[in-house]
């Protein structure tokens, strides 16, 4: 057996009666009820075995198109972290301080980078003694009270054949838009947004912080298809739902190869340093869907491990998709014809006469055709009902990509004409007008809020531990209230005795 020293143990005792005393109290005071965490069931954005858990390095969801509040501008988003819940505190939602957020730009269409436009953050704690985020209400951006803080820089590289030729840093320490904890911490978020709204040198304008996740669908779409029978289509799974947006707006004469050659191919990366100090891909995203529906499981990790310029690994499951026989098994639509030469088009080249580069070389990365104007009235079906600023030329926040894909993949575009969707049109909450037309992040304290009586029973709850004042109560009241003096006396003489108890035994130690 160890020896064990008296001094050393009799603190280990105190402190183990301590934590029986408090404990009894705390037991007895809340009745000994059990609280059972609700959880989330969600399939989306969470499209690789790896990446889904490391979700502040998954990337979501990539929007590209001419602004349409500014023609001659590109405005670029790239969202990170799935399946923010409002109301996660303490520790709400950053972005990783040991990654790299890469946008890249193809300008000439052959699969491979010319521009990269990388983020980088680092973390800042103005008071490491308190575990709340902030410590009284936040009116600005550098308010004293916002405890927790995310800076950030944004450096352009310019490369050839892969190689960095010229590195320039054009956005230095700027400040990340905070994850919105409520209306009492943050009475006016709008403000706070405005502020994260950052102008550049050149034109541009750049912003990162919380944002509410702008896209929409019902995810029961891996439930079989909507369950087999399509009857439970029309729940937007993303709604309430937050992520982490970075978004730049740019003139677009800085990224396309010229005025006659102006489609860019666009996609997002994110690396994360190991421990050995180097760099690795671990996410990467430009068309959306094809990670989580066209790739398979097996390959799903190398994805996003890869770079376009290697594409031709996955072209079978573009020509040979999955997708369609599943909805001929299930809903028993027949299948297109393959090989899906029309999906080549749509995620690998681009369309002919619409977004597709001369020589291009297939790959997968979302391609916009920036001569082409934005529409006032933007169509939620794109190119399919007749708008030519939409997905796939580009993706907008209000595209409906998933009804666009699934009609797409079930032949639209080579006769077999179809209107299949998950009954989500719109988002949730309404896009802005100006950069970064994100919708606001859903607040922490989105609950309704109580009415007058209510309010005060809820304080007197809380400061009574849980008691309640309603009169048909007091019964459990007194009861609760007589209990929670037992305990806390019986805590109180467990106390005394451990303590006499590790007096006696230091004396009789020495």
């Amino acid at each position: 057996m160890t020896a064990m020293s008296s001094s050393g143990r009799g603190p280990r005792r105190l402190a183990a009666l301590t934590c029986v005393a408090l404990g009894a109290g705390a037991l007895v005071a809340s009745g000994v009820t059990g609280v059972e965490p609700g959880t989330a069931k969600a399939s989306s954005h969470r499209e690789a075995p790896l990446i889904s858990g490391q979700p502040q390095y998954d990337n979501t969801d990539l929007y590209a198109f001419v602004s349409p509040d500014k023609p001659d501008t590109t405005t670029i988003v790239a969202n990170v972290l799935p399946f923010e819940e409002p109301g996660g505190g303490p520790n709400f939602y950053k972005f990783a301080d040991d990654a790299q957020y890469d946008i890249h730009i193809d300008s000439d269409g052959d699969a491979q980078g010319d521009l990269i436009y990388r983020w980088t953050f680092k973390n800042h704690v103005k008071n490491g003694n308190t575990f709340l985020y902030n410590t009284g209400p936040v009116t600005t951006i550098d308010d004293p009270d916002l405890n927790i803080t995310q800076t950030y820089d944004i450096e352009l590289l310019r490369l050839k054949n892969q190689h960095v030729m010229h590195s320039t840093k054009i956005a230095d320490d700027l400040p990340v838009a905070p994850s919105n904890v409520g209306k009492a911490s943050m009475p006016d978020y709008q403000a706070l947004r405005d502020q994260a709204v950052q102008k550049l040198a050149g034109g541009s304008t750049a912003f990162a912080g919380q944002a509410d996740d702008p896209f929409f669908a019902d995810l029961r779409v891996f439930d079989l298809l909507y369950g087999g029978n399509l009857s439970e289509v029309g729940n937007d799974t993303l709604k309430g739902y937050s992520v982490n947006s970075v978004a730049l707006q740019v003139p677009t004469a800085y990224i396309r190869q010229s005025e006659k050659q102006p489609i860019v191919g666009i996609w997002s990366t994110t690396q994360r340093k190991s421990a050995n100090g180097h760099w690795a891909q671990v996410s990467r995203l430009g068309m959306p869907l094809v990670n989580e529906v066209v790739i398979p499981v097996k390959d799903k990790d190398k994805f996003n491990a890869s770079h376009p310029w290697n594409d031709g690994d996955f072209l079978q499951f573009v020509t040979q998709p999955e997708l369609p026989k599943l909805i001929e098994g299930i809903y028993k639509i027949k299948a297109p014809a393959e090989p899906r030469n029309d999906l080549v088009s749509v995620f690998l080249t681009g369309v002919d006469k619409l977004n597709k580069p001369p020589q291009v070389k297939p790959a997968e990365a979302l391609r916009l055709n920036t001569s082409i104007a934005p529409t006032a009235e933007p169509k939620r079906l794109g190119v399919l009902d007749g708008d030519n600023a939409g997905f796939p030329n580009g993706r907008r926040l209000s595209d409906d990509v998933l009804d666009i894909a699934l009609q797409v993949v079930e032949g639209e575009l080579v006769g077999s004409k179809n209107d299949l969707g998950d009954a989500v049109n719109e988002n949730d909450q309404k896009f802005g007008g100006t950069f970064p037309y994100l919708a606001l992040p859903t607040e922490g304290s989105r609950g309704p809020l109580a009415k007058e009586g209510d309010a005060k029973d809820a304080q007197g709850n809380l400061l009574s531990g849980g008691a309640s004042s309603a009169s048909s109560s007091n019964a459990f009241t007194d009861n609760t209230l007589i209990a929670s003096a037992v305990a806390a006396g019986v805590g109180v003489l467990l106390v005394a005795l451990g303590l006499s108890w590790w007096r006696m035994r230091r004396r009789n130690s020495y």
